[in-house]
């Protein structure tokens, strides 16, 4: 997004005693998104418009040697904070950031990585909620990160206590152990080729459980690779869900894409996603998902048409769903 205007940091000197007014700077970025949605035909109709914005403040200053950085975002709230997150930069040392909701690193950030001209091939399905699906990553609110770049490799890794986001002086979350995880990538290997993967042990709900066969972490497994040559980038990807809950299944996803730039500002992409629900004591079911999506882009403003629809949706047989999405996004 564009910058609208830089304005001194002096307005948070207040709350962010540690940073200088003197020595740094905001950054101040919008957008809004004004959508229409059909949904399937089963579901409940009504109003199908509707409008989404956001506002990002980036503040960047020397705080004792070191770049610091916050950046906060609100989105559709008034004077709300949406999510935010505090980094420092330790030169050759790595980064460490505090990440409350931004999403700034760790395996969720590779939990998708097959190209799309606009969104993903799951987005707005019923059964796509959190983790499920096959989808890795436990969340990013309340945790910390530390990213370094080693012999071209980007690693990030994340850990958080609890499941809980949590306030200044509070405590939250009574459920679920500590999650760790983290994410590998490299575009240097082979020119047009990037390459990652990421494993996490990540909380769950079974805490206390007393059955034998339950553990309070799931363990998530992903590696993908992307090629772009030309105009046109393809894409596959392989995770696992470890359900460790008592009676859980696992999930195994299987993902492939292509996207393509057909002239300038015009792209269009075609994607299919298969997840197989491996139940424990019943048969295992297979779904199956597939997205299509054309963007057009001039300056700052993208028109796209995003249709996804899935089979067994969630893993229940006999069940679909389907959604269709005409949006025009605007940057700021």
């Amino acid at each position: 997004m564009n910058n609208l205007k830089k304005i001194g940091l002096s307005a948070l000197a207040g709350s962010l005693a540690a940073f200088s007014a003197n020595a740094a700077e905001m950054s101040v970025s919008g957008s809004a998104k004004l959508t229409y949605y059909n949904g399937n035909t089963d579901e409940v109709t009504g109003n199908p418009y509707g409008m989404n914005t956001s506002m990002g403040f980036t503040g960047t200053g020397d705080v004792n040697g070191y770049e610091t950085t916050l950046f906060i975002t609100s989105a559709d709230q008034v004077g709300g904070m949406s999510s935010a997150s505090l980094s420092v930069d330790l030169g050759d040392l790595g980064k460490v950031t505090f990440d409350q909701g931004v999403g700034a690193g760790g395996i969720s950030t590779i939990d998708d990585k097959t190209p799309s001209a606009k969104e993903e091939i799951w987005d707005s399905l019923d059964s796509q909620t959190g983790d499920e699906n096959g989808l890795v990553g436990g969340g990013n609110s309340g945790v910390f990160v530390y990213a370094n770049t080693f012999m071209g490799n980007a690693l990030s890794i994340q850990y958080g206590k609890g499941q809980a986001t949590n306030s200044d002086d509070a405590v939250g979350g009574s459920a679920g152990a500590s999650s760790w995880d983290f994410a590998l990538t490299n575009g240097g290997l082979y020119e047009g080729l990037n390459v990652g993967l990421g494993y996490g042990e990540i909380a769950n709900s079974a805490a206390g459980d007393s059955a034998t066969t339950s553990d309070d972490t799931d363990a998530h497994y992903t590696a993908f690779a992307t090629y772009t040559f030309g105009a046109v980038t393809a894409g596959y990807q392989k995770s696992v869900v470890e359900n460790n809950t008592t009676g859980g299944a696992d999930e195994e996803a299987t993902a492939w894409s292509v996207a393509a730039n057909v002239m300038d500002g015009l792209s269009i992409s075609y994607g299919e996603r298969e997840v197989e629900f491996m139940n424990p004591s019943a048969a295992h079911v297979t779904e199956d998902m597939e997205g299509v999506a054309v963007a057009y882009t001039v300056g700052s403003a993208t028109l796209s048409i995003q249709e996804n629809e899935s089979t067994n949706n969630g893993g229940n047989t006999g069940t679909d769903d389907k959604n269709l999405e005409i949006a025009l996004s605007l940057a700021f």
